[in-house]
């Protein structure tokens, strides 16, 4: 019993206070004052106000921009994002003992703790704000540190009227507003994933002695796959084919590569398993395997098939090829401090797995400049910070022809990288012209411009 308390303390205790059904926390709440949260520059993202009969609300300044990474708090309806992983730091309240004592004879709640987040309120207004009306996410993170600098969700809800909203919230099955799609959302990836193939590849064969000559489309075993509008690559190695977005090419490639390596590699990237991250995520899914038929290999190998993946995920995988191979644990908090401004805990930069060797990183690394220099994602060159990536665009469910998901994930810096972003639009129309890539590129000239 006594080892079970100590565990319970140590491991569970947080747990369970961040838990939305848990009514302990409201009485914590009538002792403390909830603290606030902030991003890194000090604005203010939530916070506990007080109406003139004296009683408290929560207040979010920033409204449904932070909607899903803050989340809410409500007596009814319970808590969301880091107001739910985080309710113990904010229901603790760390001022001089001496004040907190006084503060319980006189009846009156201590101040709770202030959450100091890695976030960055002008980074995420404008990823808010390059999304526009459309569906889909942004996230973007340091590569070398893992801090989250922007986490956007859209359609969201403003967590300021989130009482009087939450039955009509719950209903809205077409916009989903209280699915986090950075996190929870499941995409086909489409040539964002070719990274994950090309990496497939490169431990089976010399990628080096690849080429493929492209005549717009690829068969096989009655399959036929083309390439956008039947174009017609030509002669390429495996760089040029990646640049390209050729799917004839990368077709082949799923084709050809070892079905349990093919998986052995998605699940080195972390599909099918849980992801580090204090949200609620969702498991992607990588389902080839050697009893798989040539057309789902084929399909897989460009991004299409039954493989699906959260913006989260990409972005992961993005950030390890940037730094070498090393995916850094992703943090959203980075200190808790009490009122008069003490550090209380604070996390640092810790590396989290190892997703690839620092030689196969090189060559990834490479290929996703040449994506900006010579192929698909050239409008993001020419700017006063250099940008390696990839674009894609995913075909989705038969009700929805015409209309696909626009993606893009890169990093910038090239020689020293320091923002990973990572972009999906969900659901454009194919002739509109809106591309994950040109509100990627919006995202990056606010931030490095300002």
């Amino acid at each position: 019993m006594m080892g079970f308390l100590v565990h319970f303390n140590v491991v569970e205790a947080n747990e369970f206070l961040a838990s939305p059904y848990n009514v302990r926390a409201d009485i914590f709440a009538e002792r403390v004052i909830r603290g606030p949260i902030v991003d890194r520059n000090g604005n203010v993202l939530a916070e506990t106000r007080r109406r003139e009969d004296g009683s408290f609300y929560r207040a979010y300044p920033f409204g449904a921009a932070f909607a899903h990474v803050v989340g809410f708090n409500s007596r009814i309806v319970g808590r969301s994002g880091l107001e739910a992983a985080e309710n113990s730091s904010l229901l603790t309240s760390n001022v001089f003992f001496l004040d907190q004592l006084m503060n319980e004879i006189n009846g009156v709640p201590s101040q709770g703790n202030t959450l100091v987040t890695t976030l960055n309120a002008d980074l995420q207004m404008a990823a808010f704000n390059a999304l526009g009306g459309n569906r889909g996410a942004v996230i973007v993170m340091e590569a070398s540190t893992g801090n989250i600098l922007a986490l956007v969700s859209n359609p969201g809800f403003d967590p300021n009227e989130i009482d009087q909203a939450w039955e009509q919230l719950n209903v809205d099955g077409i916009n989903s507003p209280l699915l986090n799609r950075a996190t929870q959302g499941l995409y086909a990836p489409g040539s964002t994933f070719k990274t994950v193939t090309t990496l497939a590849y490169m431990r089976q064969a010399d990628v080096f002695a690849y080429s493929f000559d492209c005549p717009g489309f690829y068969q096989r075993e009655g399959v036929i796959i083309p390439c956008i509008g039947r174009f017609a690559h030509g002669m390429q190695d495996l760089r040029r084919a990646y640049a390209n977005s050729c799917n004839s090419a990368y077709a082949q490639l799923g084709g050809i590569i070892d079905a349990l390596l093919f998986r052995e590699t998605a699940e080195d990237l972390m599909f099918n398993q849980g992801l580090p991250t204090v949200m609620d995520t969702s498991i992607s899914q990588f389902t080839v395997n050697e009893n798989s038929i040539m057309a789902e290999r084929m399909a897989t190998g460009i991004g299409q098939g039954n493989t699906m993946v959260s913006p989260y995920h990409m972005n992961l995988i993005t950030a390890a090829i940037a730094n070498g191979g090393v995916l850094m644990e992703p943090y959203l908090v980075y200190a808790v401090e009490n009122a008069a401004g003490t550090v209380v805990r604070r996390n640092l930069p810790n590396s989290y797995v190892t997703l690839m060797s620092t030689a196969e990183a090189a060559v990834l690394r490479d290929y996703m400049v040449a994506v900006v220099t010579e192929g698909t994602g050239m409008d993001l060159g020419w700017q006063n910070f250099t940008v390696a990536g990839k674009t894609g665009t995913a075909e989705f469910g038969r009700e929805d022809e015409g209309r696909v998901h626009s993606w893009f994930t890169g990093f910038t810096n090239v020689n020293n990288p320091d923002l990973v972003i990572t972009v999906v639009v969900e659901g454009v129309d194919a002739g509109s012209g809106i591309r994950a890539a040109n509100l990627a590129l919006q995202i990056l000239q606010v931030y490095y411009n300002s």
